[in-house]
């Protein structure tokens, strides 16, 4: 069961970082039109692109954060490490279906959910 926590862990942290790309350098691409569903024009303006920059390097420190708890930290610290980043993507994932796009549930939230379930499961 651990293996699988790990592998889920691993997951959400690489997706933070790959959307903290999308977010900081890639908003003129047509991934990041289709992620976020926002239109060219829109992520045209300056202001659209300082706040995409703005979330992205908060979901840049998430990624980073998991995989430091995950492979640097002491053992002690990483299973309430985990719980605490993980769970901050499974609420930033409900705020964002609730906010932004239904999408964001299924896309940046079921990974993490998953990967929450197997962390408590290797823990019991």
């Amino acid at each position: 069961m651990q293996i699988l926590a790990d592998i889920a862990t691993v997951i959400v942290a690489v997706e933070a970082l790959g959307i903290m790309c999308l977010e900081m350098w890639g908003t003129q691409t047509k991934a990041a039109q289709r992620a976020f569903e926002l239109s060219p024009a829109y992520l045209k303006q300056k202001e659209a692109q300082v706040s995409m920059a703005n979330q992205g390097l908060y979901n840049g420190f998430i990624g980073v954060g998991i995989l430091l708890i995950r492979f640097v930290f002491p053992a002690e610290a990483i299973y309430p490490g985990l719980l605490l980043f993980i769970g901050f993507v499974v609420v930033a994932a409900v705020f964002g279906a609730l906010t932004a796009t239904k999408k964001i549930i299924l896309t940046q939230g079921l990974p993490a959910i998953i990967a929450l379930i197997l962390l408590v499961a290797s823990e019991i």
